[in-house]
C-alpha cells in the first residue's frame, strides 16, 4: 500500500505529478492512499502508512488528453472524499483505452464529470453571491471584506476573477478553509474565519435594497426558476434578499391588485379589463416559446360565463387563426359540446399555454407537449383569466391543462369524474383532451371514449344547475 500526502485539498499539480510517477511505477489504483494536509482523502483506507511515491523510472512517458488535465483540474477541487482515488483509477484506464474519455457512457466518466458539474456550479454561485462590505481601516482607509462558505475548494480558482474584477478596491474574502486578501497589488492568503469575523452591514446596503424592492416586478415572479438558480442557503450573505420573503408573499396580492384597478379605472367594465389584459398578453414573452410561434393565443368567450374549458396550447391552426380549438381537436370539441347540449358561444374557452409549441419537419409543424417551466410561465394569464370570468365551473381538458389549474401532476384516470375545488373558487372537472380521441386507432374503442367524452362535458355543465 503506498500512501501520498498533498499539501492543500485542492492541489492539482501535486497531485498530478504523484499519480504520473505511480502510474509509471504500475501501481494499482486500489494500492493508494491518497491524503490532503487535512487528513485522508480516501474514505476507505484511513490505515494506510505513509510513503512517497517512487519518482518516474527512465524511458518513455505516457500521454493523456487533453480533456482528462481539464476534468482532472476541476474534480480535484471536488469535496468528494474519493475525488483523487477515482482520477487516479480514471488515469490507469487511459494507459490502455486512449478514447475512454470520450465515452459519456462509461460509469466513472460520468462520476467524474458529474463531481465536475459542481465544482463549476459553485464557482458560478460564488461569483453571482459574493457580497462585500465596507469597513473603515484604522489609517482611515476602507476595506472591503465578504464572506462565503463554498461546498467544494474553489476559494483559491476564483482568486483572479476577484482580483480582475476588483482590482482598484482593497478587499478581503473569508472562508472557512482560507481567506484572500488584495492589497490593490499583491494577493496573500490567510487562515481560514468564521462569520463573526465578517461585517454586518453597511449604510450602501439601504440604498441597494431600496432599489430592489422597487424593481422587483409580480408579473414576473418565477419562484421556482429562482430558488434553483439562488438557493436559500446563499441568502443570508446577500443583503437583498432579507427583502426577498416579503415581495414573493406580497406578489399575489399585488397581482390580484393590478386586476382590481384595471376595473376601477375603466369604470368596472369587466370587458374592458379582459381586453386590457389580452392586448398585455399579445406581448408575452414570459417564457421562449414567443420566439418560433406566430402569435399569442388568448382565451374567448363572455366575460361572464359561468362555464369555462382549459386545454393544453394552441396548434398549428390556432396558432395561425389567433383563436383557440379552430383545428381539428377543435372541430370535435364544438361537435362533443353540441351533443353535451351546450352553447360554445356561452362558455370561456383558453389553453394553459398561449404560443404553440412545435418541431419544424420540412414544412410542417408538428405539435410538441410544453414541458413544467413553461406550462409554469403561462400560469399567471390563466389565473388572471380566471379572476375576471370568475366561472362555477372550469373543466381541464387534458393533464397539461389539469396541472396548469391544480399546480401539480395530474393523473386523469384517477380524478376523472369527480368535483376538485379550486382556491380561487368555484370547481374543477378533469377529461380528456379531443386531439387523444382523434389520435385512437381502433374505430370501435375511439367511439367509446368519445361517448365518454361527451358525458364528461354533459356533467360539468349539469352541475351549473
Amino acid at each position: 500500500m503506498r500512501g501520498v500526502t498533498l499539501s492543500a485539498p485542492d492541489d492539482f499539480d501535486a497531485w498530478r505529478d504523484a499519480a504520473r510517477g505511480l502510474a509509471a511505477e504500475g501501481v494499482a489504483p486500489d494500492q493508494v492512499v491518497w491524503r490532503t494536509g487535512d487528513g485522508v482523502a480516501d474514505l476507505f483506507a484511513q490505515g494506510a502508512p505513509e510513503a512517497p511515491p517512487a519518482a518516474s523510472p527512465a524511458g518513455p512517458g505516457f500521454s493523456v488528453p487533453r480533456a482528462f488535465l481539464d476534468l482532472a483540474r476541476d474534480v480535484v477541487m471536488s469535496a468528494a472524499p474519493d475525488r483523487f482515488a477515482l482520477l487516479y483509477t480514471l488515469l490507469c484506464r487511459l494507459r490502455t483505452q486512449p478514447r475512454l474519455i470520450e465515452d459519456r457512457a462509461d460509469t466513472l466518466i460520468r462520476k467524474l464529470e458529474g463531481l465536475a458539474k459542481e465544482v463549476r456550479r459553485d464557482i458560478h454561485k460564488m461569483r453571482a453571491f459574493l457580497r462585500f462590505r465596507e469597513v473603515a481601516e484604522e489609517d482611515g482607509t476602507s476595506r472591503y471584506v465578504a464572506w462565503f462558505e463554498p461546498e467544494h475548494h474553489i476559494v483559491r480558482a476564483n482568486a483572479a476573477f476577484f482580483v480582475n474584477r476588483f482590482a482598484s478596491m482593497r478587499w478581503s474574502i473569508l472562508t472557512p478553509e482560507v481567506s484572500l486578501h488584495w492589497d490593490g497589488e499583491l494577493l496573500t492568503e490567510g487562515p481560514g474565519a468564521t462569520r463573526a469575523d465578517a461585517p454586518e452591514g453597511d449604510p450602501v446596503e439601504e440604498v441597494w435594497k431600496t432599489y430592489y424592492a422597487s424593481i422587483f416586478n409580480p408579473a414576473r415572479l418565477k419562484k421556482g426558476a429562482m430558488l434553483k438558480e439562488m438557493p436559500r442557503k446563499y441568502w443570508k450573505n446577500m443583503p437583498e434578499t432579507a427583502l426577498v420573503g416579503q415581495l414573493i408573499a406580497g406578489a399575489q396580492a399585488r397581482e390580484a391588485g393590478m386586476i382590481d384597478k384595471a376595473r376601477t379605472q375603466i369604470g368596472g367594465n369587466i370587458q374592458a379589463a379582459w381586453q386590457a389584459l389580452r392586448e398585455e398578453a399579445m406581448g408575452c414573452k414570459r417564457c421562449h416559446l414567443w420566439k418560433p410561434a406566430t402569435q399569442t393565443v388568448f382565451g374567448e368567450g363572455p366575460v361572464d360565463a359561468r362555464l369555462m374549458f382549459v386545454g393544453e396550447q394552441p396548434g398549428d391552426q390556432e396558432d395561425l387563426a389567433g383563436k383557440p380549438f379552430v383545428g381539428p381537436a377543435g372541430q370535435m370539441f364544438d361537435r362533443a359540446l353540441a351533443q353535451a347540449g351546450v352553447d360554445r358561444s356561452t362558455v370561456y374557452v383558453t389553453n394553459s399555454v398561449k404560443h404553440f409549441k412545435f418541431e419544424p419537419r420540412g414544412k410542417r409543424r408538428i405539435h410538441s407537449k410544453p414541458d413544467a417551466g413553461e406550462i409554469d410561465a403561462c400560469r399567471w394569464w390563466i389565473e388572471q383569466e380566471t379572476a375576471l370570468v370568475k366561472p362555477e365551473v372550469t373543466v381541464a381538458l387534458g393533464a397539461t391543462a389539469a396541472r396548469s389549474l391544480l399546480g401539480r401532476t395530474v393523473t386523469i384516470s384517477r380524478e376523472r369524474g369527480q368535483a376538485i375545488a379550486l382556491p380561487s373558487g368555484g370547481e374543477a372537472w378533469i377529461t380528456v383532451h379531443p386531439s387523444y380521441l382523434l389520435r385512437i386507432p381502433d374505430r370501435s374503442k375511439a367511439e367509446e371514449e368519445y361517448a365518454r367524452f361527451v358525458e364528461d362535458l354533459r356533467t360539468a355543465a349539469a352541475r351549473l344547475g
